[in-house]
């Protein structure tokens, strides 16, 4: 695939998307409310299938509007609260942490800039990206494990790691695509191009695929 190429080919999975019924579909509804619900929907869906953070996360945010409310929940009753996300124990620990440094640091609110938020306990770049892309609606690119391997197996990009990944996406993907981007090749990557045998046959943009490509080449 090449960087001429991803126009059409994200057109494409823009139509394809809503027939894939992912589970990151549900999970998107829950961070888009506001930037607090994408940081912690975003925390606690690290480890986690999509579809069981989707359901914790509309519990938690009933529970939940501002970072006062985490610190008034006692730290096992947090803890079922978030439970069976994956390492829901340390994760009810990082969410008080969390709490106390955006009511101390940041006046209650979720920073909207990239630097403030890898301040934030727990926060690393995929997850910053996805708060500044789902809760602020600015341009970024989160590369989860889907981005990467899909991103790698298209031959759009050859990198080692997200991180890599990320920079080379950010030189080749047009800006107005950036927020669009892992949602789809998330959705894509739950439901057709999985990390062992993809649905290649099934692929709306197999054409533009360097694995087909090969793949067919080699008979």
């Amino acid at each position: 695939m090449k960087k001429e190429d991803l126009p059409v080919v994200i057109e494409i999975m823009k139509k394809e998307y809503p027939k894939w019924h992912a589970p990151i579909v549900k999970l998107i509804a829950q961070k888009r409310k506001d930037p607090l619900s994408a940081l912690l929907c975003a925390l606690l869906s690290t480890r986690t299938k999509d579809e069981t953070t989707a359901e914790v996360c509309k519990r938690f945010l009933q529970r939940v509007s501002k970072p006062e409310d985490i610190l008034r929940i006692d730290l096992e009753e947090l803890e079922k609260l978030i439970y069976p996300v994956g390492f829901y124990r340390n994760k009810a620990r990082q969410l008080k942490i969390l709490a106390k440094q955006l009511i101390e640091e940041f006046g209650g609110n979720v920073p909207s800039n990239l630097e403030d938020l890898l301040k934030l306990k727990g926060v690393g770049r995929k997850v910053a990206n996805i708060v500044l892309s789902e809760g602020f609606g600015k341009p970024a690119i989160a590369v989860d494990t889907h981005v990467h391997r899909i991103s790698n197996r298209w031959g759009l990009v050859k990198t080692k790691t997200p991180e890599e990944t990320e920079r080379a996406l950010m030189e080749i993907l047009p800006v107005e695509y950036w927020r669009d981007f892992n949602r789809l090749l998330v959705a894509f990557g739950q439901t057709i191009c999985k990390p062992v045998k993809p649905k290649c046959h099934e692929c709306p943009v197999r054409n533009w695929c360097n694995y087909v490509l090969k793949y067919e080449a080699n008979g």
